[in-house]
Formats: structure tokens, sequence, C-alpha cells
């Protein structure tokens, strides 16, 4: 048995009275990528080192060995202070290897990078420590390749397949972002259903532009979220 699944599975059984003293099933892992155990959502404690892409965390006695890409390594707080960081477990039956983010969004884009062909963690990690998060979104948004092409380790093909496999779906940037919006959250609601981020966005500017007055802000919601579904869905 895994280590990590023995320890989660035995501390389930003394945390949980309604196991009954039985162990849970076994963590879903897939055996093949390793993409989908979550054990920890973040770290936060005293950062002892940041060398490269590699940040150390002492907390509760314990230093977390952490592979964090080079751009977010310089978002962190300097050695000695305490600072909060967002990680992922990387989990295979032969290893595991903790990674870590300055911010959600960061995490957000490995874990969507880990969905393009012929990107793994390690890759992903060199990705976004070549490229800050906007410049990223703005690449892909307008299908930049040469921008894309000047990360290091980012090949033609590759970058193509990013394009294709992400435009649209990680638009954080002012000129997109939900927080730019007043209608940031019907944004949100349609990307939740499936729709792309920016055509969703088009769709309720466009749908603002037909309200009738008078409206409440509630029936502004309603009227924007449903003729925003009807563009998007092409009736």
């Amino acid at each position: 048995m895994i280590g990590w699944e023995l320890v989660y599975r035995a501390w389930h059984c003394w945390a949980d009275p309604r196991s009954g003293g039985k162990f849970p099933p076994l963590l879903e892992t897939p055996r093949s990528t390793g993409y989908h155990l979550a054990m920890f959502n973040s770290i936060r404690g005293i950062i002892t080192e940041k060398s490269g892409d590699i940040l150390r965390v002492e907390t509760g006695g314990v230093e977390w060995d952490i592979a964090v890409p080079a751009t977010d390594i310089d978002r962190l707080p300097p050695e000695g202070r305490e600072g909060r960081v967002f990680v992922w477990l990387y989990h295979r039956e032969d290893q595991m290897k903790l990674y870590g983010f300055a911010d959600l969004a960061r995490r957000a884009t490995f874990l969507e990078l880990l969905k393009v062909e012929g990107i793994g963690p390690k890759g992903a990690l060199k990705i976004l420590g070549g490229i800050g998060q906007e410049e990223l979104e703005r690449a892909l948004e307008a299908e930049d390749l040469s921008r894309l092409e000047a990360v290091p380790g980012l090949g033609k093909k590759t970058a193509q397949k990013m394009i294709l496999a992400l435009r649209g779906k990680l638009t954080h940037v002012p000129a997109a972002s939900p927080k730019a919006s007043p209608y940031g959250e019907l944004m949100e609601a349609l990307a939740g259903m499936g729709y792309d981020r920016r055509a969703a966005a088009d769709a309720l500017a466009k749908a603002e532009t037909a309200l009738p007055p008078g409206l409440s802000e509630a029936e502004k919601e309603k009227a924007l979220f449903k003729q925003a579904i009807i563009t998007l869905s092409g009736f």
C-alpha cells in the first residue's frame, strides 16, 4: 500500500466516528498520471530557502521542499519571513512531489497546462517560470505563437496545442477579468456551464446593450443571463 494512502486511511478511521473503525476506500489516484490527488490546499510557515525554482518552508517542525515557478518565487516573502504557498501534490507509485504557487490563479493555470498533450508537471513548471500570468493569458488570447515559442523549452507544436486547448480558459487579465465587469458573477456562472469565458463576456456585453430601461438589478441579471445563454447557444 502506498504510504500516504495508508496515513490518510488510518487518520480517517481515527477522526471520523462514523467509520466504525473501518478504513475508507483508497484515494482515487489515476496510476497513469497521478493528476487527481489533492491532499493539501496551501502551506503557511517560515520560508527557510529560496533557490531557483525550489522553495523550502518550515511549519510545525517539518520543512517542506516545494517546486515553484521562478516567476512565483520572487513574489513570495523573503527568507526568514512567514509566507503562504498554494500547493499541489503530484503522486505516482514511484514518487511524490509538491508543486507550489504564489496564488490560486497560477495553480489553476498549472493544472490547465497538465491537460495539454505533451505537457507534464516539470514542463508546466518550466513554462510558468518563463512567462508571467497576464503575459501568458494575452499570448494565448492573441494566438501569439512567437511569444509562446520564446518561453524556454516550449516548441511550436506544443505552443499550438496550448492555444487550441487553453484559449478563453485563462482570462484573468484586466480586459476580460470578472472583476473588471459589473457582471463578473454571471460570466463565471456561464464559464461553469462550459462556455468560453471570452465568448461569455462578449455575449453579456451584447445583451446589456439591448436591456430595456427601468429594470431592477435582479431583473437585469436575470435578463442578461437568459439572453447570454441564447446567444452562446446559437439561437
